[in-house]
């Protein structure tokens, strides 16, 4: 996927126009996907200061690197949506888009004469959707909503961390990631709906359902023993070996995720004994005595460094890999031989790189560098000659 220029992308979803009010996060990380995609997306900004995440560090040379890995790409035009003259230009967006996504709190739009139903009398193919804390319905849908609001209601940080500390966040803001995931999804599915039937229909999508949807097994677990996962460190709760384990001068980690498997470690290991070992013989039995698992295998694997485990590992194909930090996953070469992470497209900004979109399809090439992201209000000229 290539933008060959600022409004005219290549990739499967080119022609399809995306009118953004979104700011700071789970919106603009939507968007962007939409943008790697191949829409053309015109973000709509306050003209005070744009969208908050331009104040967020690191900043290079005066720009937000925060904005720019999550505004690359996009268009912005500055539109106050209090202002007569200003609601005009975003009805003249509207006359030529496909969608419509915003992110305020529930009721926002509606006030501003821009809710679904609104819209939808106006511009029946639109779609409109919203990505807000708990949803557009319910006694909490008023409420306003970060990444660890989301991360704390919706159970993961319960379950993230080691057991008897404090609360630990997911290091990554997946709160916001997650329901701007869903809510990409979500929009494309819309788009699809309204090829076959010709109408365009509203999204809804919460950060707080998107968390318990990406609980994985987590509320399995909690239906089937009746009682709350708790934090498991960095293990399985039903999967072992499948954990980090110490070493002489690190960590490696190591997943058998069945029994064969477990087998063919333990002899590329030199300790076939213990795949028959009563403790250890079937994954039911190895997750009950994980603990003692752990301190059966550390008490050789710790003889040895993480390298030469993972030489030895790799050769027998067990799955294991290094714990990397962000500079050694960002440089490892399969990472970059995918070229996951590229620099952007702005010489103000070198050397900042950032990450693209993991999906590859056949047809489309990704691009050497990223596009940059938008000043504010830069594109107005070009934004109002497109949309008379």
């Amino acid at each position: 996927m290539a933008h060959t220029s600022a409004g005219s992308t290549t990739g499967p979803l080119a022609g399809v126009v995306v009118i953004d009010l979104t700011r700071v996060l789970a919106g603009p990380f939507c968007t962007m996907l939409l943008a790697d995609l191949g829409a053309r997306v015109i973000k709509v900004e306050n003209p005070k200061g744009g969208d908050d995440s331009r104040a967020y560090g690191p900043f290079i040379n005066g720009k937000s690197g925060y904005f720019i890995a999550q505004n690359r790409g996009k268009e912005s035009i500055a539109l106050d949506l209090k202002d007569a003259g200003d609601q005009a230009i975003l009805h003249r967006l509207l006359r030529g888009a496909d969608v419509l996504i915003e992110n305020f709190r529930p009721g926002t739009m509606a006030r501003l004469g821009f809710g679904p139903e609104a819209l939808k009398q106006l511009y029946p193919r639109l779609i409109y959707a919203s990505t807000s804390g708990f949803g557009q319905t319910g006694p909490f849908a008023d409420r306003p909503a970060y990444d660890i609001i989301a991360q704390a209601m919706g159970g993961i940080m319960s379950i993230t961390g080691h057991e008897g500390g404090p609360p630990t966040r997911v290091g990554a803001s997946i709160g916001d990631l997650g329901a701007g995931l869903f809510t990409a999804l979500g929009i494309v599915s819309a788009l699809h709906h309204r090829h076959r039937s010709g109408e365009g229909i509203a999204v809804d999508v919460a950060m707080l359902d998107s968390q318990l949807a990406l609980l994985e097994n987590a509320i399995a677990r909690y239906y089937s023993t009746g009682t709350s996962p708790k934090p498991l460190g960095a293990r399985h709760p039903s999967i072992a070996p499948f954990e980090a384990y110490a070493t002489k001068d690190g960590h490696v980690v190591i997943a058998c995720g069945n029994d064969s498997l477990f087998r063919q470690f333990c002899v590329a290991v030199d300790r076939a004994f213990l795949a028959d070992d009563p403790r250890f013989d079937t994954n039911t039995r190895r997750s009950e005595h994980v603990v003692a698992l752990k301190e059966t295998l550390e008490s050789f694997l710790i003889q040895e460094t993480t390298e030469y485990w993972l030489a030895l590992l790799n050769r027998a194909g067990i799955p294991s890999a290094p714990i990397n930090d962000v500079g050694q996953a960002i440089h490892h070469p399969q990472v970059q031989h995918r070229r996951v992470v590229l620099p952007v497209d702005d010489e103000t900004v070198a050397p900042l790189a950032v990450a693209g979109s993991p999906i590859k399809f056949s047809g489309f090439e990704t691009p050497e560098k990223r596009p940059a992201a938008p000043d504010l209000d830069q594109d107005r000229a070009r934004i109002l000659a497109d949309f008379p």
